[in-house]
């Protein structure tokens, strides 16, 4: 309760007397100190708080610009809060590549989830050729008797026909699964082997929805943003959420290895704690997590 009531007097009271305080101080406003006083991820983290805190409405705005704006939107800001660009040279600069960032996270997540939100369906020639890709790529030397037979179990589904097994996730399941074997063929391989260990196996595929959905609720969550802000220096795009998805898929591996469980039974339990230890490294404002072959 404490921390909460100070929450609304810092926002409401304490907030404004400091960023004028400072402002006195420094000559500068806060966008021009967060500019100037940090970099990287966490540079775009604050000023992105700063926007949304702000009673200009202007300010509150750029945080939704378009792409297609953002030059127009940094040209308003700077006249909202008559930033010479005489004088400060960078300002424009890094507040463009900052809206960027910010515009480019909230456009990733519509595009993640849309693909979401596209069910699998079995007569779309796309979806069909996309899953029998999957299986060329995990499985080269065997081929398919049928479109449903018990062999899609060989790389973790449960029944003899995928597609139910997408029914959470959608067509994003099946894309980050053809995108890590595709990109990674080796190290989809390889992890495809460990789980079909006699003790520590886990079903590939499901788990691999599984992750999807791991990597999808950080992103909505907006955990991922220390991750992208530090590691695109523009707008993050899908192919980057592939890219932490892969990373995510080749990090639990290692970790269900590392813990051993006694049963597959335990996988929940295990998921969680793998899930924490990512949200834990997410925090750190430094943070890039990509995977290192």
């Amino acid at each position: 309760m404490f921390i909460s009531i100070w929450q609304y007097l810092y926002t409401n009271f304490f907030r404004f007397w400091l960023k004028w305080i400072l402002r006195l101080i420094t000559r500068k406003c806060e966008l021009q100190r967060i500019c100037d006083g940090f970099k990287s991820g966490e540079r775009t983290y604050k000023m992105e708080i700063a926007l949304e805190f702000s009673k200009n409405k202007v300010l509150q705005k750029a945080t939704f610009v378009n792409q297609n704006n953002i030059e127009e939107c940094v040209e308003d800001i700077m006249k909202e809060k008559n930033i010479n660009p005489k004088k400060d040279k960078r300002f424009k600069v890094c507040m463009k590549a900052c809206l960027l960032q910010i515009s480019g996270y909230k456009q990733l997540y519509l595009d993640v989830e849309n693909i979401r939100k596209s069910s699998y369906d079995s007569s779309n020639q796309y979806h069909e050729e996309l899953l029998l890709k999957l299986w060329s790529l995990l499985m080269p030397y065997e081929k398919l008797k049928a479109r449903i037979t018990k062999q899609w179990s060989d790389i973790g589904f449960q029944g003899d026909d995928p597609k139910t097994d997408f029914r959470g996730m959608g067509l994003l399941g099946l894309v980050n699964l053809v995108y890590l074997s595709e990109k990674y063929t080796k190290e989809a391989h390889r992890i495809l082997s460990h789980s079909s260990h006699p003790t520590l196996g886990y079903s590939f595929a499901i788990v691999g929805i599984n992750l999807t959905e791991m990597a999808y609720s950080l992103l909505k969550n907006n955990a991922l943003k220390f991750h992208f802000y530090n590691s695109v220096s523009g707008c993050p795009t899908m192919e980057h959420f592939h890219q932490f998805y892969c990373y995510l898929f080749y990090e639990f591996d290692k970790f269900w290895f590392e813990e051993e469980p006694e049963s597959i039974m335990y996988f929940n339990l295990y998921r969680e704690k793998f899930h924490e230890k990512i949200k834990r490294l997410l925090l750190d404002f430094r943070v890039i997590l990509t995977l290192k072959v």
